[in-house]
């Protein structure tokens, strides 16, 4: 089995708008489309909940796509955080504790998150899987995969749609 982490592509943002509310940015579909070749021909696929994923998994296959509500992204609910790559960093240092007022703790997230992903894996054991989702929960993800700790690099670097693949 195959696992394929695609993260979805660039959000229409709309400051003051909880970022799971957000579409995909028209602007960013050529990009997204640009992925469909470097995913299999037959794999079963899921997303994500999230307006941003769903659009993105619809670019990706033509094919059906069920949602699983716990593969949303890390909750930021709250203000908006002007620095939101050191509130990330913050999340993965401490966890246990939002790294803004509204966030979910981390921990919340992984919990949920990679136990989504593990019911998936069992479920479908030696098909091919695409989920469409999130750059922080994807990295959640492939440090529980990999037993090793989060990537905030990978996680930095990641591209907005971008693809992970774990054998």
């Amino acid at each position: 089995m195959t696992l394929h982490l695609v993260r979805h592509g660039r959000p229409l943002v709309v400051v003051g708008a909880p970022a799971a509310t957000w579409d995909l940015d028209p602007a960013t579909y050529d990009d997204v489309w640009a992925l469909r070749s470097r995913l299999p021909a037959r794999a079963t696929w899921f997303t994500s909940p999230e307006p941003k994923a769903v659009q993105t998994a619809q670019l990706l296959t033509d094919g059906d796509v069920g949602v699983v509500d716990d593969l949303r992204e890390h909750q930021r609910s709250g203000e908006w955080a002007e620095d939101f790559a050191g509130a990330v960093r913050r999340a993965f240092e401490r966890p246990d504790l939002p790294a803004v007022e509204g966030w979910e703790p981390l921990r919340d997230c992984r919990e949920r998150v990679v136990a989504a992903v593990r019911r998936v894996r069992e479920v479908h054991a030696g098909e091919d899987v695409v989920l469409v989702g999130h750059g922080t929960a994807w990295t959640l993800v492939v440090a529980d995969l990999t037993g090793q700790p989060p990537d905030l690099a990978r996680w930095a670097a990641l591209g907005m749609p971008d693809l992970i693949t774990v054998d």
